[in-house]
């Protein structure tokens, strides 16, 4: 909705001392209605997506939360005799959730192509009368691919949404695993490129502790996911975050070179012990308070003074092949620090590199006299770090990451030139 311009009138000034005022508030009015505006346009395109996807599977706003598969890919139903309903309680599954930083590395959203469709879900009207749960089963008419690799994907959402944050009060509410859960399930149906991928749980979980809105919660964590898809990006032969672990790598071989040479002979050399930092922006690392400290100083170090017109964009348009945000020429002194460091040794064809690369670094760095002591195998290096865990200062981390960041830019413009 767009609303008329507003301009002050001389001859109104002369009579009232008070036009600017009037007009003053006209204008914060008229941008008040335009963001209620925006939210309820935005409402309504949630709600729409979510009954398609209800539409597709009544699972979705129903407050279950599939655990178990329900679904082949060739689109014939999973019969499941010890969980009929698909669901499961948040207490039986206690099994541990990725404490390795590489476990991540096993779910794949490349699912086979359906080549054949036989037996197929058509209407997931589901008659729930205590645990009782009813199917509607067609076999005469094929579901599209989409949907059947979109329905396959549902339950290890769920595997991931029961096990995400349990020391949290707030999840002892089973209503607020169930919102997690559809907003996972409908941005996974939204955004066919990237689906769904195991960490996203841990990235989408704080939008919903803090909104209580799902419609807002679900649109803060796709705007956050236009920063974080590219991580999720996984073919047969690459992870999306591997780049990052080379720039980590390079960074570490121009910071601290003995480190790097350690590491390498370790087996170490590819950095993946770092996925998981990377990959859910230090959410392990930190307790939940702290982590969203973090990720408030790493924005602010990021900022892009363009970044709320991006983000009322939709999610096609504000997205380039790469996956990353288009990007405009902007005025040095209106960017976050980080930022406009880069800017300022305008190195060309220097890696796009986020500053969690680089507090990665600083925590090696930090670290560094540990890991050359004691790690004596990749093992090792994983075990220190783990046992980081609540032990690390947000703003020390900030800080340390710049420090390395000012240093990597020096050395690597000295080495240009």
């Amino acid at each position: 909705m767009t609303f008329p311009k507003l301009v002050s009138n001389p001859r109104l000034e002369k009579h009232s001392v008070n036009v600017s005022g009037v007009l003053h508030l006209v204008k914060k009015v008229t941008l008040t209605l335009e963001k209620s505006c925006l939210e309820f346009s935005e409402g309504e395109q949630y709600a729409k997506l979510k009954a398609d996807c209800q539409a597709m599977d009544s699972s979705v706003g129903s407050g279950v939360i599939l655990t178990t598969p329900r679904i082949n890919q060739d689109g014939s139903l999973i019969h499941n005799s010890e969980h009929p309903e698909g669901g499961i309680d948040r207490e039986s599954s206690t099994d541990s959730y990725a404490d390795s930083n590489t476990s991540m590395i096993e779910v794949n959203l490349n699912q086979t192509e359906v080549e054949s469709l036989g037996q197929v879900v058509r209407n997931h009207n589901m008659d729930r009368n205590g645990d009782d749960c009813k199917m509607e089963i067609a076999s005469s008419m094929p579901m599209d691919k989409e949907i059947v690799q979109w329905m396959i994907i549902l339950h290890q959402i769920g595997l991931d949404v029961v096990r995400t944050d349990r020391t949290l009060k707030f999840y002892e509410n089973s209503s607020n695993l169930a919102k997690l859960w559809d907003i996972l399930a409908v941005y996974a149906w939204m955004d066919k490129d990237i689906g769904y991928c195991q960490g996203m749980s841990d990235l989408c979980s704080p939008m919903v502790v803090l909104l209580e809105n799902e419609a807002d919660a679900f649109w803060c964590f796709e705007r956050l996911m236009r920063r974080m898809r590219g991580n999720f990006r996984c073919t047969d032969t690459s992870v999306g975050v591997q780049k990052q672990l080379q720039n980590l790598a390079s960074i570490t071989q121009v910071l601290d070179p003995k480190l790097h040479r350690h590491l390498e002979a370790l087996g170490g050399g590819s950095y993946i012990f770092a996925f998981r930092m990377l990959m859910v922006l230090f959410r392990r690392e930190f307790s939940f308070g702290d982590a969203l400290f973090l990720w408030e100083m790493m924005w602010a170090l990021e900022y892009d003074p363009e970044i709320i017109a991006s983000y009322q964009e939709t999610s096609s348009s504000a997205l380039n092949k790469n996956g990353k945000e288009k990007r405009r020429e902007k005025s040095k002194h209106q960017w976050g620090k980080f930022e406009r460091n880069n800017i300022t040794n305008g190195l060309q064809g220097f890696p796009e590199t986020p500053v969690a690369v680089f507090l990665v670094a600083s925590i090696l760095k930090t670290n560094s006299s540990i890991l050359l002591q004691e790690a004596q195998g990749i093992d090792d290096v994983v075990k220190i770090l783990n046992d980081l865990t609540g032990k690390l200062d947000a703003k020390k981390a900030c800080s340390g990451a710049l420090k390395l960041h000012k240093k990597y830019l020096r050395k690597a413009k000295k080495k240009v030139h």
